[in-house]
């Protein structure tokens, strides 16, 4: 019986609304409207930030990727004069002070200190260009001269008077060629 009165006093409370209760209705469901589509708004700029914030990570983490990939560059660059200058004092070394006993160190310890600097090099990723006999890729050449040559197609990498090197993907320093060319 409780709950027939209740039902009946909630009837009687219906019944007493203004007539002028549904514009309110109305206005409700235009808030809640404009409300879900401001959730919707935000939930969507939510996710913009949230996918700008990734992109802004992920570049980040390459940048650094690549800093210390190719932190050295300048340093390795230097250091190619260096390797330079020890493979012409090398070369620049006679045979008969190659066999002589008092010169036997010094050129032993001079090959040495030439495959240690290949070996690092090679630890840094530092690599030397094969050149001789490759056609000119001017990413990767520099030609100095072009040698009429009957025995190359011209366009020919000849004669490497420097050689070039590359660190991990990028060119360090081209590599100074002569380049054959059809003679006249």
């Amino acid at each position: 019986m409780s709950e027939d009165k209740l039902n009946i006093e909630n009837t009687e409370v219906v019944d007493e609304l203004p007539e002028d209760a549904a514009p309110v209705g109305d206005a409700a469901a235009e808030r809640l409207a404009a409300l879900e589509g401001e959730l919707a708004a935000a939930k969507q700029d939510a996710l913009y930030a949230h996918a700008e914030t990734q992109n802004v990570r992920r570049r980040l983490e390459k940048e650094l990727a690549d800093t210390r990939a190719y932190a050295a560059t300048s340093f390795a660059r230097d250091m190619l004069s260096v390797a330079d200058n020890l493979g012409r004092a090398l070369q620049a070394i006679p045979a008969e002070l190659r066999d002589d006993e008092k010169f036997k160190g010094l050129v032993a310890g001079l090959e040495a200190t030439g495959r240690e600097l290949e070996g690092v090099f090679g630890r840094n990723g530092i690599e030397k260009l094969v050149s001789v006999g490759q056609p000119l890729d001017p990413n990767k050449h520099q030609a100095m001269m072009e040698v009429p040559s009957d025995d190359a197609e011209p366009g020919t990498v000849l004669v490497e008077m420097q050689a070039g090197y590359t660190i991990r993907d990028r060119l360090l320093r081209p590599a100074l060629v002569s380049v054959a060319k059809k003679p006249d």
